[in-house]
């Protein structure tokens, strides 16, 4: 019993259960045969009814067909599968094993029992018993899925009275049929794939799993009506950019609930995980840009084994900041925000994510406002790098509190500038906005004067300041996607603030979060590093589309409304000035690009900087005149 000391008893006992039925299979496959044949029931025999030599000639021929049979099924490993996984290769197994036991039973009645003049039943019975034993054993091992395919068939064939959810699969791949797998072996009990389709018309009538494919993605939406589709599946991981957002911007113009496939690079390649990895489809998935690519070596150089310090630490673009510099290791990472709830959240989840040997991080409460309290925390931890994301950065409450968003951009970025320089940090990195070339509100000339204050201190210190500009961030706090949601979820309207013409650029968290640490690595302090945006969106579009994720009919279900601009508000935004365009350089990142300084007087500007400072805490009625006289853009 050696063979079988590897089994656990559970998996023996099936192994048992096998052999015997295999055995009965065998036994009963030769003994029906003979009595159809003596009964006149196969093309050929004669009904003469069963003899007394017949139950004899079984009788010898019994004891041999078993061992045969064990013995076949041993050598050709019918009982160490695991029968649940098996597919077609374990039924030619089967089918092989059957012939060769019936082809030495052959053999042996010839040689052996013949002479004994025991039967006279023709040897064509063999050949009935070997199409019976083939069938049984295959049985035996499929019957089971194949009754509980059956079930799910028939419960299919009365889904819409079973109220089981109608599934359209995009995309006829692997994954396409992972997703049909995943559903029709019942992980989702409440879905029922009814159609395939895809880009390639080739693939035009024919099936994947019994599932229909239908070429032509054009026809999305009028399948989707015709087949009364409850819930579309996008199931291309590895379609380009330009394919997939093309299919995402098709399937938004149906009624449907959207879920998508993230890329192969994200999931699994089991198919049978297929379904338990698809998502709900966001309005990020509509950028679909080329996927961000880092010189991660580079990035390593700077922030390996480095004290790293994240002011702004808790919001949506410090937090992912956060997240991705966790990566590469640093010794100690900070987290310094006025608000801590936020902070609170990152600081669990980073540390649930890295042990204490792997990452050393502290919060530390605080406002860049308060110089002291900036002293205390370099004093204690002496930062090597530090990422500037503090600010107050909505547009609409800037304005009616100007002299607030000077104190927290201005002073704030000042203070940490020179703490930075006293304290010997190796590079200074300020977080700054689009909105801050030719400002049309107080927020962007605010933004303004930082860039240009990190900029003069690059002139005058051994520490590198850089400045790292980029536009709109999908899903970051207070951010037209968080508004027209909550407009959403209340029934509507959507408000669009302007004309239906008013674009934007955005990208995603992760997206800007990235670019931020490749462009930082560059190293080339006192320059304005810009992030390749991609192509500006209309808000119209935006609407449409959130809309649309959220089930509901634009203009149909929920309005969209036009209101006047809010005091600040541009048609559009630019994320170079004229008089850096002259100058800009492409980076060795495709995505990240260098404008030279622009020629200044810093003696003059830390002049005007200083007398804006004071009627921020003394006169803050005249803030908005020295913004003015200090970025004279600013309009």
């Amino acid at each position: 019993m050696k063979l079988f000391k590897f089994f656990s008893r559970e998996r023996l006992g099936k192994i048992f259960l096998y052999m015997a039925a295999d055995v009965i299979v065998v036994l009963f496959s030769v003994l029906f045969s003979m009595i159809v044949w003596r009964q006149g029931f196969v093309p050929g025999s004669n009904i003469i009814g069963v003899f007394e030599s017949d139950w004899m000639w079984f009788a010898h021929i019994a004891a041999f067909a078993s061992v045969l049979t064990l013995a076949a099924n041993t050598v050709f490993r019918l009982y160490d599968n695991l029968w649940k996984y098996a597919s077609i290769d374990e039924i030619i197994k089967i089918f092989v094993s059957s012939t060769c036991v019936f082809i030495l039973l052959f053999f042996y009645d010839v040689l052996f029992i013949e002479p004994l003049e025991l039967n006279d039943v023709s040897r064509r019975m063999y050949f009935i018993a070997w199409v019976l034993n083939s069938f049984l054993v295959t049985f035996s091992r499929f019957g089971y899925r194949f009754v509980k395919r059956l079930a799910i068939l028939i419960s299919h064939a009365i889904s819409s009275k079973a109220g089981l959810k109608r599934v359209m699969v995009v995309g006829a791949s692997y994954s396409g049929y992972g997703v049909i797998r995943g559903i029709k072996q019942e992980r989702v009990r409440d879905r029922i794939p009814v159609l395939v389709v895809d880009a390639d018309t080739a693939k035009n009538n024919t099936s994947i799993m019994g599932v229909r494919v239908v070429g032509g993605l054009e026809q999305i939406p009028q399948l989707a009506e015709k087949y009364e589709i409850d819930e579309i599946v996008i199931a291309m991981p590895t379609a380009e950019p330009e394919e997939l957002r093309n299919a995402v911007d098709i399937c938004t113009g149906t009624n449907c609930l959207l879920k998508i496939m993230p890329p192969i690079s994200d999931v699994t390649a089991d198919a049978k995980a297929g379904y338990s990895y698809l998502r709900d489809v966001n309005i990020s998935d509509l950028l679909y840009r080329e996927e961000v690519k880092l010189d991660t070596k580079n990035i390593n150089d700077y922030l390996r084994n480095k004290v790293v310090i994240v002011t702004g630490g808790g919001g949506s673009i410090g937090s992912e900041l956060c997240r991705q510099i966790a990566k590469f290791s640093p010794s100690k990472l900070i987290i310094f925000d006025i608000y801590e709830n936020n902070a609170f959240e990152l600081l669990n989840e980073l540390g649930d994510k890295y042990n204490k040997n792997e990452l050393n991080i502290f919060f530390r409460l605080g406002s860049v406002r308060d110089k002291a309290r900036l002293r205390e925390v370099f004093t204690e931890f002496k930062p090597h790098v530090v990422f500037h994301a503090a600010a107050h950065k909505h547009v609409s409450i800037i304005e009616e509190n100007q002299a607030e968003a000077v104190k927290n951009n201005c002073v704030g970025t000042q203070n940490l500038a020179k703490i930075s320089d006293e304290f010997g940090a190796e590079r200074f990195v300020l977080i700054s906005s689009d909105k801050a070339v030719n400002p049309a509100n107080a927020y962007g000339a605010t933004k303004r004067i930082a860039e240009l204050l990190v900029q003069g201190m690059a002139a005058k210190s051994k520490t590198k300041f850089m400045v790292v500009r980029f536009g709109n961030v999908l899903g970051s706090n207070g951010s037209v996607l968080h508004l027209f949601k909550q407009q959403i979820a209340a029934g509507g309207p959507v408000k669009i603030t302007g004309s239906p013409d008013m674009v934007r650029y955005f990208m995603t968290i992760p997206e800007a979060a990235q670019l931020v640490l490749q462009a930082t690595s560059l190293g080339q302090s006192g320059k304005i590093l810009v992030l390749d945006m991609g192509t500006p969106i209309k808000i119209l579009d935006l609407a449409k589309k959130v809309i649309q994720l959220s089930g509901y009919k634009p203009d149909t279900d929920i309005k969209i409304i036009y209101t006047d601009p809010r005091p600040g508000d541009k048609e559009y935004e630019e994320l170079i000035m004229e008089e850096e365009k002259t100058n800009m350089q492409v980076t060795l990142h495709k995505k990240v690009f260098i404008t030279k300084p622009i020629e200044m007087d810093y003696e003059k500007f830390e002049r005007q900087l200083a007398k804006l400072c004071n009627l921020a805490e003394k006169k803050p009625s005249e803030v908005n005149g020295m913004l003015r006289e200090m970025v004279p853009n600013y309009v």
